[in-house]
């Protein structure tokens, strides 16, 4: 089978490898659609461990079942989830499925950029669920990525009366758009460096939006009645957003970073003034599997175009040039390859 193998951002090779072979607990799936994640492009985190074939945003269709797998068989559509919890853990147990050290150990195999996924006995048994047949194999791309983003603003506890900053509209922040407008979430102002995603922003749902080169502050409280924001959710990993959300978060709100400086970037939080004000300064990382289901109820739910957020399908021989557009971050919103198209 062909598989995308990464050694760089502009260094992703097609090889050849064998087809996996399954053992009775698992299946075999044939991957019909995998989206590239802005996190497949992090090079200064991916590139120490290349070569690897990366891909988790993937739908496809179980082409084997062992023989002990009970609630799938060939011919059912599927998204597979490459990390999962192992549901028995104090992390688990208490509601932190994503602090769980199985969950960040656990993987298919090779990755979603390959014709066909092993997937592990504890990925069926937890990472594993059908499609409806009204969620398309693009629509599927999605469910891991719109999981995270229900997670998020579900620990953030976002309310529909309140004002929503988003800091960062590349997909995540522009997904971020489209589940706070699904919420009924009237205020939300977008932030971003591009206009293309700003336009795009203003296109799902945002009800304003600031070019990150003005006073962001400044025009936030001009639109939201001389207030910041309740909630300011951070969307991309620059120092400069991180600094910015300290700045835009009004008395008693939230920020919530969906997306981090780099790990040798540090930024000082001024906590005197969010004691006083009761600020809070949270995160959230990857997805559960509750936060799965729900993702996939919302999209069969038709509550969000999905469609209309692909900017790019591509064969799988042209992955080299998907990287590069979700790289350089300009007019791509989401991308997908299609290793069996």
């Amino acid at each position: 089978m062909k598989v995308a193998v990464y050694y760089g951002n502009k260094d992703v090779r097609m090889e050849e490898r064998p087809i996996p072979q399954i053992n009775d607990d698992e299946l075999l799936v044939k991957v019909m659609a995998s989206g590239i994640c802005g996190t497949d492009v992090m090079e200064w985190y991916r590139i120490k461990k290349a070569p690897l074939v990366l891909g988790h945003e993937i739908s496809g269709v179980v082409e084997k079942a062992g023989k002990n797998v009970k609630n799938f068989k060939a011919g059912d559509k599927v998204f597979v989830s490459h990390h999962v919890p192992c549901m028995k853990c104090h992390y688990c147990l208490n509601g932190h499925h994503t602090a769980c050290e199985t969950l960040h150990r656990t993987s298919f195999d090779p990755g979603g950029f390959s014709e066909y996924l092993r997937v592990p006995k504890i990925n069926v048994e937890f990472g594993t669920f059908k499609l409806p047949d009204n969620v398309s194999f693009d629509e599927g791309t999605f469910v891991e990525p719109i999981g995270t983003v229900l997670r998020a603003q579900r620990l953030a506890n976002l309310k529909d009366n309140q004002t929503l900053l988003v800091i960062g509209s590349g997909i995540s922040g522009l997904m971020h758009i489209k589940a706070a407008k699904s919420r009924n979430v009237k205020k939300i102002i977008a932030v971003d460096i591009n206009d293309f995603r700003l336009n795009a922003a203003k296109r799902f749902g945002a009800s304003q939006i600031i070019n990150a080169n003005e006073d962001i502050a400044s025009k936030l409280k001009e639109f939201n009645e001389n207030r910041l924001a309740d909630l300011v959710i951070v969307c991309t990993g620059a120092l400069s957003a991180a600094n910015t959300a300290l700045r835009c978060v009004d008395k008693g709100g939230t920020i919530l970073f969906f997306a981090v400086p780099k790990p040798d970037e540090k930024f000082e939080i001024p906590i005197n003034d969010f004691w006083k004000n009761e600020i809070k300064v949270m995160t959230s990382y990857a997805a559960a599997p509750k936060d799965l289901e729900e993702s996939i109820k919302l999209i069969a739910s038709k509550k969000l175009n999905l469609n209309e957020m692909i900017t790019h399908k591509l064969k799988f021989n042209e992955i080299q040039k998907g990287f590069q557009l979700v790289a350089e971050a300009k007019d791509s919103i989401k991308v997908i390859v299609e290793p069996n198209g």
